[in-house]
């Protein structure tokens, strides 16, 4: 579970708990997949903007940026009080919100020698393999090993967060990070949303009912997209060492 303003709240939900929802994440697939395709959708009308008009691009890439904060937590909160039909055109706009803004990161893919689409590729690979492992893991956490990981990933992706902005801030001055960092930051993030995926197999079950399926794809989407994000993230700085 990647967004960890309500990381929280479920770990604490999920303690002692017998499963609330042993099929919501099966009741949310659909709605993860669709959400995902969104997203390409998106990305792919950024690379058409980025191509025919690059002077757009950023103006609309900040109002993307916006508007996809703002509409987060209102078809988060939407969705979690069971409000589905409201909250799923929100969830869908969302999507397509997330892939515009993405749309930057996979242009430098493409541009990038040595990533371009196979690496693509690669990192939508990963986060296909990493469901599927992730599954099989997370469902047969024990109680305290599930809470005790989950801990260590809320953590983790709390002070990646921190080094982020921190990265964003100093790139504002024209302080750029180096290579080896680059790929140190891109690695940990990896890591970390590959942990994050096998808690949402633990968690969701425990903090959701099975009608509560668009909360808990919401959170398994933003995992997989922060994962798919630092994969690219990471081979890109690969392939750009001097």
């Amino acid at each position: 579970m990647s967004n960890t303003s309500n990381f929280r709240q479920a770990i604490r939900e999920a303690k002692g708990q017998a499963l609330l929802g042993p099929n919501v994440i099966a009741n949310a697939l659909p709605y993860l997949g669709g959400g995902l395709i969104l997203t390409a959708l998106g990305t792919y009308g950024g690379l058409g903007v980025i191509n025919a008009r690059p002077d757009l691009f950023m103006p609309t890439f900040i109002g993307a940026v916006i508007a996809e904060l703002v509409l987060f937590f209102i078809a988060r909160g939407v969705a979690e009080k069971g409000d589905n039909s409201t909250a799923l055109p929100l969830l869908a706009l969302y999507s397509l919100l997330s892939g515009y803004t993405l749309s930057g990161l996979v242009f430098v893919a493409l541009s990038t020698s040595g990533v371009g689409i196979p690496g693509i590729g690669i990192a939508a690979a990963g986060c296909g393999v990493t469901f599927i492992v992730g599954r099989n893991i997370g469902s047969n956490l024990s109680e305290s090993d599930g809470l005790a990981l989950a801990q260590t990933v809320r953590l983790g992706v709390i002070a990646l967060l921190v080094v982020l902005v921190a990265q964003l801030g100093l790139a504002f001055f024209g302080v750029y990070t180096p290579g080896w960092l680059e790929i140190a930051i891109s690695g940990i993030g990896v890591a970390l949303f590959v942990g994050s995926a096998v808690v949402d197999f633990y968690i969701l079950p425990r903090a959701y009912r099975n009608d509560q399926y668009l909360p808990a794809a919401l959170s398994m989407y933003l995992t997989y997209i922060n994962l798919f994000v630092f994969i690219l993230r990471l081979l890109i700085a690969l392939n750009s060492r001097d």
